[in-house]
């Protein structure tokens, strides 16, 4: 495009020439020649230049290219890295049940697992607490005195002939 202005400036010049009906000397000539020869030369390092710009633009495509394939795979193994994580740390943790413990990311799989160790442990002393109160002692339960109540009077003497024989 700028080319074709350059052209067009020419041009008037050129068209001045020929207006005045003038002939050209052989100076006039030479300058003009000097000046097409000039522009060419300019056209020449323009197209190079802009050839050495397109083949930049293709080399940083095709290393873009290259880095967005080298992202894709960085993030599959990432991914893969994450699930393999997450089945270790499930199997390191195997008292808390499976569901508990999950997560995208590294983070947030410890964030779960600390969060179910915590919940375990407030089970745990929980029940522990309940095993306490309802502690039941080992062995029989002491002999008290047999209630008379309710029994018949020949129950009542047995019972009376039994105590004496112990004591």
């Amino acid at each position: 495009m700028e080319n074709e202005n350059e052209e067009t400036q020419e041009t008037p010049a050129l068209s001045e020439v020929e207006g005045t009906n003038e002939v050209s000397t052989p100076g006039d000539l030479e300058a003009i020649t000097a000046q097409l020869e000039e522009e060419k030369k300019a056209k020449a390092a323009a197209e190079a230049a802009l050839a050495e710009k397109d083949a930049r633009i293709a080399e940083l495509q095709a290393e873009g290219e290259a880095l967005r394939a080298e992202g894709v795979a960085i993030s599959e193994a990432h991914a893969q890295a994450v699930t393999k994580y997450l089945d270790a740390v499930r199997a390191a943790n195997s008292t808390i049940p499976r569901d508990i413990i999950a997560g995208g990311t590294i983070e947030d799989i410890d964030a779960s697992v600390e969060k179910a160790q915590s919940i375990a442990s407030a089970v745990r002393q929980s029940l522990e607490a309940e095993a306490k109160e309802a502690k039941v002692p080992a062995g029989a339960p002491a002999r008290g005195e047999i209630s008379l109540e309710g029994l018949t009077p020949r129950e009542k003497i047995a019972a009376g002939i039994q105590q004496g024989s112990q004591g």
